[in-house]
């Protein structure tokens, strides 16, 4: 049985936990007098976890009215991260080579819970840029790049990962939970795989799978393209993205 100063440990590293899921969630400074209310927690609670993590650098406050947003050591951290994780260094250079090359939006995505995440993005070269932010989450059933990386479970457990509201897609269509998790069976062994007009009406993201050591999917390299390219372009491309995801893939 726990003691009660166990218990106590556990609920403040949840609290912590929460405080920084809700700063990343927000994606922008936030007042602290906001925070406990948002994470149902004391307020006095909450402001001693925010002068603690103050301290150590973790966060920062600025500002007269007090905003709390991720401090120095947490870009330190990632910095160390990017160095250490083999797929997340070698990808980014791959990313931004392919960028280059192609002269097209390319990113490297991985899964992270229940979300894509952008890890790494580098802009193509046309007059009209189409956005692509590191650090960006986006629900699995808008993406390519989330249909291969479920592609190993099964129906069971891509439906208990998948929450409702992110099978309704930004235009407001929803997608039917089947057709996303035969999406995903069928992406099992792809080498690369399209979607087309889900994010918006005006772009297609075509998807090359980058696979661990156990066969699995750790990460895709993906093109983020308009809409109006040709067929020989877009063949042109696949094979080019493909090439890329092959070099990255660890199970080769």
């Amino acid at each position: 049985m726990q003691s009660k100063a166990e218990v106590s440990r556990e609920r403040g590293i949840d609290r912590v936990l929460k405080l920084m899921a809700y700063l990343n969630e927000s994606g922008r400074p936030v007042r602290v007098a906001e925070l406990p209310k948002a994470l149902g927690a004391p307020r006095s609670t909450i402001y001693e976890l925010v002068r603690v993590l103050t301290e150590s650098g973790i966060l920062e406050l600025s500002g007269d009215d007090n905003k709390v947003s991720f401090g120095k050591l947490i870009y330190l951290y990632g910095i160390n991260y990017m160095r250490e994780n083999d797929v997340i260094r070698r990808g980014s250079a791959e990313v931004d080579a392919l960028s280059r090359l192609t002269g097209e939006t390319s990113e490297l995505c991985v899964l992270n819970r229940n979300r894509q995440a952008i890890v790494h993005t580098h802009p193509g070269s046309r007059p009209m840029r189409i956005s692509s932010q590191a650090g960006g989450q986006i629900p699995l059933p808008w993406t390519a790049s989330g249909r291969l990386m479920l592609a190993h479970m099964t129906p069971i457990e891509i439906e208990a990962l998948v929450s409702p509201e992110d099978l309704t897609l930004p235009d407001k269509r929803v997608m039917p939970m089947a057709d996303f998790v035969a999406d995903c069976i069928g992406a099992r062994g792809s080498t690369i795989l399209a979607t087309s007009g889900l994010i918006n009406s005006f772009t297609q993201c075509l998807a090359s799978p980058i696979f661990g050591v156990d066969g699995r999917v750790q990460a895709t390299i993906c093109l983020v393209l308009p809409m109006d390219i040709t067929n020989e372009q877009r063949a042109e491309l696949q094979q080019t993205l493909i090439a890329s995801g092959r070099k990255l893939s660890m199970d080769v």
